[in-house]
């Protein structure tokens, strides 16, 4: 079929009969060796020896001529690209244009001037400007080669027709007439050949023109994605998805695959027009497969998916940036420890002249692993090939380089394995030039693009040359090699090589023409199976989920974020007065205990007002110098986290979505994680706090009066502690054990008694000292050893430290109530007065403190952490969207997992495109 996709015709080619007859002076020529090559520049070929006399070279200018009086075929063929109507108008044209050969008749045979009885004209004139009644013509074709058969063994050595013609040449003797005749025959040749080159330039030049025109918005509409493009997005959708559904695996692409070093990528970069690959010597350079998407437009640039930047294929600087940009795409995918990777890396590429069709360059196929590569590096190499070589009806693009022996080749069994019959795949032999060079038969490479040399079976065969194998060298110049050597290659002289098997140009149309006739035959099958799968799909949700909306795991996360950030928000709309509340109520909490055991109670042992203030100032200068700002601080951050966590995590009834919770628990951590408070807050902090504990002006007897219940409260509750630590040393009093029937232990007992020795010293001596002398331990040891009691003096300090300490707070909570009256004295710093309230002085201080802290610490929170952290999640939201593996993590459950597939299953619908717009 692939014979049928070139619209050149094949050449003519005949061979050199010499001949012993009378000889004329040589007459050296320029002529063209083969017709097929016709869209090629015209060039000089080596100048021929025509002699005179010989009856042969009559028979190969009479078929010339007919040649050349058929270049109808061209135009009929060529109508189909350049319009059919300008083809018919040119057709006229060269018609006018012909000479009178009325008096060369007698060179022509009779069965030329019939063709008119075995072709329909007028049939052929009326079916130029319609392209789909070509292929009624094929039978008047078919005729048309059967009259150059006829020609052929008119003219041939021993025909009647030779002998028929020597008796004619006997009675010509004019010289001038003859070279006449020539000299006709050369114009025409060279006038249609400039021709059909100017009309096929002119041609595409009008389609870039009116691309451009397009692409400025000049008939005011809105320009659509080509066909080629949105299919191309399909194949970029489903790569990402999970591999398990095997729907991208369904879809044609044309797979180029090949030994390492054999011309993939050259091929490509012809195909392409634009050398856009990195290039090694020898090293392997494609990392990863390259999906290359190939569209006709106005310019010549090339962009990746995820970019916006066009790279400008006809600028060696774009070029060379995009090169580049390959380049480390690719070893950015790899992963550490590996040599190739997996990851598709997709490339669009635009300009004029270009075929339609998608490409996947893969890794080449290597037989040896060298230093420097992985160990699996080749067994992940034939995987990444199957991998893409087993869907049914993607195109193998099979490279096999010609300047090596066919049996070191692996990629052609690799492909026979996986197309047996040969029914996807195109085989194309590369460095030819090399080839005809190199190989000591040349039916070697005759055997090969037959199809007979290798196991493996094909559509078609294809001969290409990629160049000299300079890394430097453009694609024109390519182009141009690539047509010389065919043009004088003996490979074509010989006919070993058909015309239409060479050049990257016949190849690329023809890898079109195959893979926009696999896109026909499946998209719509694929289509059919997708919407069934889809149907089914829509029942089970309706079913289960009739009030929800179809949300996938993306639309779900976005839905997710947007809650995310309201929560964040709404902690700017939390009141001055509560955070207050919960940083002094919790700042207190944390402090309450070295206030008490480690200021107050040290400094209510001394002996009057004046020692006690100094212990005081002493000790708080000490406490807010190193601990005091960064435990505000602390609390402040665990504050700012419970919050947050408060609104995070608290259900919001029945709107409330337990599908998130997973990850806003994630997003709560990793945001918490990554905040820092300032660190010049504490130095702050410092100062304000330093401040605040040197007032001891106590201003109304409002301010005085609740310092002292900010006293009783913490007393009490020191003192129910201490309440509940001695009932533990000594177990349960009486009305429990008679209540409960519980008892003590021998160790509670012991302590019991203990106890109430220590009882009987206090109440001998009120005024007692916050610790026992050591005579003072041996007597009440004594007393308890009289009863039988043997105590260790350790048990006997350690009850002594709970039974003074609970005397003491009953002490300080009645002198609480004494200062209750005491603002008056206070006001007249207590002279004439035995009463002495400096330790509610202390605690107004305290008070005072936590409540400027408190103030200060809820500024900090508004004006620049509760900032600070919404940015911090916003980040954190960022990073989670672009890791689709987090989300898959956190975002789980048969609701998320149905509307994926459905998500996939409705990007399907982008395949049911018309019939007639897949051609």
């Amino acid at each position: 079929p692939l014979q049928n996709l070139h619209l050149i015709s094949r050449s003519i080619h005949h061979p050199y009969y010499p001949s012993s007859k009378f000889q004329r002076p040589p007459l050296r020529i320029s002529i063209q060796l083969f017709s097929s090559l016709n869209r090629l520049p015209l060039r000089k070929t080596k100048l021929l020896n025509v002699k005179y006399g010989y009856q042969f070279h009559r028979n190969f200018w009479l078929a010339r001529l007919a040649s050349r009086l058929l270049k109808l075929r061209y135009l009929i063929l060529g109508s189909a690209v350049g319009g059919g109507y300008t083809a018919k108008k040119t057709y006229d044209q060269w018609k006018d244009m012909m000479p009178d050969l009325d008096e060369y008749k007698w060179i022509v045979p009779d069965f030329i001037w019939e063709l008119d009885e075995h072709i329909d004209f007028e049939k052929l004139i009326k079916a130029i400007p319609d392209a789909d009644e070509l292929a009624k013509l094929l039978p008047d074709f078919d005729k048309i080669g059967e009259s150059f058969t006829s020609l052929k063994g008119l003219f041939s050595p021993g025909s009647p027709g030779e002998t028929a013609f020597r008796a004619t040449d006997q009675g010509y003797d004019n010289d001038k007439q003859y070279k006449k005749v020539i000299t006709i025959l050369q114009n025409l040749s060279l006038k249609y050949q400039r021709m059909l080159e100017r009309l096929e330039k002119e041609n595409k030049e009008l389609r870039k023109l009116v691309l451009q025109r397009d692409d400025k918005g000049i008939h005011q509409r809105k320009l659509k994605k080509s066909l080629i493009d949105m299919y191309s997005e399909v194949l970029d959708i489903l790569s990402d998805y999970d591999a398990s559904y095997n729907t991208q695996d369904h879809l044609p692409r044309v797979v180029v695959v090949g030994d390492q070093s054999a011309g993939k990528t050259s091929v490509l970069e012809m195909i392409a027009q634009a050398r856009i690959f990195p290039r090694g010597s020898g090293e392997m350079m494609t990392r990863s497969p390259v999906k290359v998407t190939l569209s006709e437009g106005p310019h010549h640039v090339a962009l990746f998916k995820d970019s916006s930047r066009e790279f400008d294929l006809t600028k060696e600087e774009d070029l060379a940036a995009l090169r580049h940009e390959i380049e480390i795409r690719m070893r950015n995918s790899v992963k550490e420890g590996c040599t190739v990777s997996t990851e598709t890396i997709s490339l669009s590429v635009k300009g004029p002249g270009l075929q339609r069709m998608v490409l996947v360059d893969l890794p080449g196929v290597i037989s040896t692993v060298t230093s420097g590569m992985a160990p699996d590096t080749k067994e992940t190499i034939f995987s990444i090939s199957k991998a893409y070589m087993q869907n049914p009806n993607a195109i193998i693009l099979c490279i096999q380089d010609g300047s090596v022996d066919a049996e070191r080749s692996i990629v052609t069994d690799l492909v026979s394995q996986m197309d047996p019959q040969g029914k996807r795949t195109i085989f194309v032999l590369t460095k030819v030039d090399l080839a005809e060079k190199n190989v000591a038969s040349p039916s070697r490479i005759q055997q090969i693009i037959e199809g007979k040399l290798f196991p493996m079976k094909a559509l078609g065969y294809f001969a290409v040359v990629t160049g000299k194998g300079n890394s430097s060298e453009s694609i024109e110049s390519i182009k141009e090699y690539e047509e010389e050597f065919f043009q004088n290659s003996k490979l074509l002289k010989t006919c070993m090589l058909k015309a239409h098997q060479v050049t990257t140009k016949n190849l690329s149309l023809a890898v079109s023409d195959c893979f926009w006739k696999m896109v026909r035959e499946s998209v719509e099958q694929q289509a059919d199976a997708f919407k069934a799968t889809r149907f089914n799909l829509e029942t089970e949700w309706k079913n289960n989920y009739p009030r929800l909306r179809e949300l996938d795991r993306n639309e779900l996360f976005e839905k997710a974020k947007n809650e995310i950030l309201d929560e964040v928000i709404s902690l700017t709309q939390v009141t001055p007065k509560h955070w207050e509340e919960i940083l002094q109520k919790t700042l207190w909490e944390r402090v309450s205990t070295h206030v008490i055991e480690n200021i107050y109670l040290p400094a209510a042992q001394t002996m009057n007002s004046g020692t006690f203030n100094t212990t005081v100032d002493i000790k708080l200068k000490q406490w807010t110098d190193k601990q005091l700002p960064n435990k505000a601080v602390e609390v402040a951050w665990e504050t700012l986290q419970e919050e947050f966590s408060r609104f995070m995590t608290e259900q919001k009834g029945k709107e409330h979505d337990d599908i998130f919770d997973k990850l806003k628990q994630a997003v709560k951590e990793e945001s918490i994680k990554r905040h820092k408070w300032n660190e010049r807050a504490e130095d702050s902090l410092r100062v304000i706090q330093h401040n605040a504990l040197e007032d001891r002006s106590i201003s109304d007897k409002q301010q005085w009066d609740a310092a002292i219940h900010f006293m009783e409260e913490t007393l009490q509750s020191r003192l129910k502690d201490t309440e509940s630590v001695i009932e533990d040393m000594v177990g349960p009093d009486w009305k429990k054990r008679w209540l409960y029937w519980i008892g003590r232990t021998k160790e509670q007992n012991i302590r019991n008694e203990t106890k109430n020795e220590l009882e009987k010293l206090i109440k001998c001596n009120e005024e007692h000292a916050a610790y026992l002398a050591n005579d003072e331990v041996t007597t009440v040891r004594k007393n308890l050893e009289a009863r039988g009691i043997t105590v260790d003096p350790c048990l006997i300090k350690d009850t002594w430290h709970q039974i003074y300490r609970r005397y003491f707070l009953k002490t300080a909570l009645n002198h609480c109530n004494l200062c209750r009256r005491g603002f008056y004295y206070y006001q007249r710093h207590f002279v004439d007065s035995e009463l002495e309230c400096n330790d509610i002085v202390l605690f107004w201080r305290i008070q005072r403190m936590l409540a400027i802290t408190a103030n200060t610490l809820r500024q900090q929170l508004t004006n620049t952490e509760v900032r600070r952290l919404e940015k911090n999640v916003k980040e954190v939201l960022e990073d989670f969207a672009e890791d689709n593996e987090k989300k898959v993590k956190l975002l789980t459950g048969k609701r998320v997992q149905l509307a994926e597939d459905l998500s996939k299953y409705l990007l399907y619908s982008v395949l049911e495109l018309p019939s007639h717009k897949l051609y």
